[in-house]
């Protein structure tokens, strides 16, 4: 099942919300990055909703060298490690997939297979893994490093990484573990493969310590936007998150990776394509614009500053406020983010406070549940999405309103698939099981 045949929901989910400062909001928990009992809260309302899958974002390092602004800023000061919530959320949850970010650039591929295998087999086969670069400087510089690697050398890497977690994914056969304890015999020697790689980025033998996990591989997601970004998701992505407020340019892109994936010899009709959607809702949009305008007093514009300037990749407290952007100096941050802000300010003739301002609402759709639903219907019926990665600017309010009030007139128009129980995440999202692929030779016979 692909194309328009349902929508689909990911729950993008930061602590407390995407928005900046949502965590001063006296009703969101000022704690929620640690707090298990509000994630709990999170991850069930997103279930209950019928939402295919929560998406975690995650950075190795706290983005701002500012102290003054990094102590002002709530989604990543006090946040606990995703895999790890994830693994404590999974229990608590029946259906719904975990989809979690993790770094190639910092992480190493046997690492990353092991967490994500384990997950897979802990929570059901509802894992999923969010393959990114990482953005930063203060991100290298955790990991003993001068500068954060250039954008070519990331996606070289990450391309290497995902072909050798795959081949550590397939190091047994579906059906190699016997647990047969009347033979003593584990595991069928002859079906466990190892991927001897040898590249240039890594050497890694393997196999992995564990089975194949219930989804074959856990799903794949990407964010690349950028030349390089779209050409890797087109070839290893089975869901792409997007930032594009524009249905034109969503069909583009949509149609774009779909393109790329038969060029790589896909047959599967390529990724989902499921564009962010920030969404301030409630019965009517006064109401909406009420809970808008409440959540934006609570913003400092030193804050919306620090934030451009984190996606900018250079310092724009120094900008003019009122006046347009200013040419950049060359960065090496999210060349995707940098070029939208720069083709948005051109385009709309924006200050740089409006900018700024723009950026912290992220294209936020401010609207009535049936005006929301309109906008989700359309994009969809139109090939602009695949579903939508629905990011609640604050938490739990926003998802609460989204679940009670967006998700029953999705359902009255018959847009989305029932969740049924005990499946994995892939078959949720109507996407095959990969079929093992072993090498030539078996791991134990070439030793």
């Amino acid at each position: 099942m692909r194309g328009k045949d349902f929508l689909r929901l990911c729950a993008f989910i930061k602590p407390g919300g995407s928005y900046s400062s949502s965590w001063r909001l006296p009703e969101v928990p000022a704690n929620a990055g640690i707090d298990l009992s509000a994630m709990i809260q999170v991850a069930r309302t997103a279930e209950r909703g019928g939402f295919d899958t929560l998406f975690f974002p995650d950075a190795l390092a706290l983005p701002w060298t500012d102290q003054d602004i990094a102590h002002r800023q709530g989604q990543q000061a006090d946040v606990v490690d995703p895999m790890l919530l994830a693994a404590a959320l999974a229990p608590h949850t029946k259906n719904i997939g975990l989809v979690i970010t993790a770094s190639t650039t910092y992480n190493e591929p046997y690492h990353l297979a092991r967490y994500f295998a384990s997950l897979d087999h802990l929570s059901g086969g509802r894992a999923g893994w969010n393959l990114v670069t990482s953005l930063t400087d203060t991100e290298a510089w955790n990991f003993g490093r001068d500068h954060h690697p250039p954008h070519d050398e990331r996606l070289a890497r990450a391309e290497e990484s995902y072909d050798v977690v795959c081949g550590l994914w397939d190091s047994f056969a579906d059906d190699a573990f016997r647990h047969d304890k009347e033979s003593g015999r584990m595991f069928d020697p002859e079906k466990i493969f190892a991927p001897r790689h040898r590249g240039e980025h890594f050497a890694v033998d393997g196999p992995l310590t564990l089975s194949r996990s219930p989804q074959g591989r856990p799903v794949i997601a990407q964010a690349g936007a950028s030349r390089g970004g779209r050409r890797l998701a087109a070839r290893v992505a089975d869901l792409v998150f997007a930032i594009e407020a524009d249905q034109e340019r969503a069909v583009e892109q949509a149609a774009e990776l779909r393109s790329l994936a038969e060029g790589f010899g896909r047959t599967d009709g390529g990724p989902l394509f499921l564009p962010a959607l920030t969404v301030v809702t409630g019965r009517t949009r006064s109401e909406a614009e009420d809970a808008m305008a409440r959540l934006e007093a609570t913003a400092e514009t030193t804050v919306m500053l620090a934030n451009l300037s984190f996606y900018l990749g250079c310092d724009a407290s120094g900008f003019a406020l009122d006046e347009p952007l200013p040419p950049l100096p060359p960065s090496n941050a999210s060349r995707s983010a940098r070029d939208r802000l720069v083709a948005e300010a051109a385009r709309d003739g924006l200050t740089v406070r409006e900018l700024a301002l723009r950026q912290d609402r992220a294209d936020t759709v401010v609207a009535s549940a049936t005006e929301v639903a309109d906008h989700m219907q359309e994009w969809f019926e139109a090939g602009a999405a695949d579903g939508f990665t629905v990011i609640p600017p604050y938490l739990p309010g926003a998802l609460d309103d989204f679940v009670d009030l967006v998700v029953p007139e999705l359902d009255r128009r018959g847009l989305r698939r029932a969740a049924r129980d005990g499946e994995t995440l892939r078959r949720r999202l109507g996407l095959e099981r990969p079929a093992h692929r072993a090498p030539a030779r078996s791991a134990l016979k070439d030793a």
